[in-house]
């Protein structure tokens, strides 16, 4: 296989490709940024309770 044929057939998959939309890219952002604050703020509890725990039993 040539690097023509190769070219053609990229530029063929890339015609059926969809690309999302400024909303969606937002709506998806936006859910991202949620989850990880989340995630954030369960491990910085998670955190301060263990803390708290091994405090009280090393003294």
């Amino acid at each position: 296989m040539n690097i023509n044929t190769h070219i053609r057939n990229a530029k063929a998959e890339l015609t059926k490709v969809i690309f999302p939309t400024k909303g969606q890219v937002k709506q998806a952002y936006i859910a991202v940024m949620i989850v990880v604050a989340v995630i954030a703020a369960f491990l910085a509890l998670v955190d301060l309770f263990m803390s708290s725990v091994m405090s009280a039993i090393l003294g």
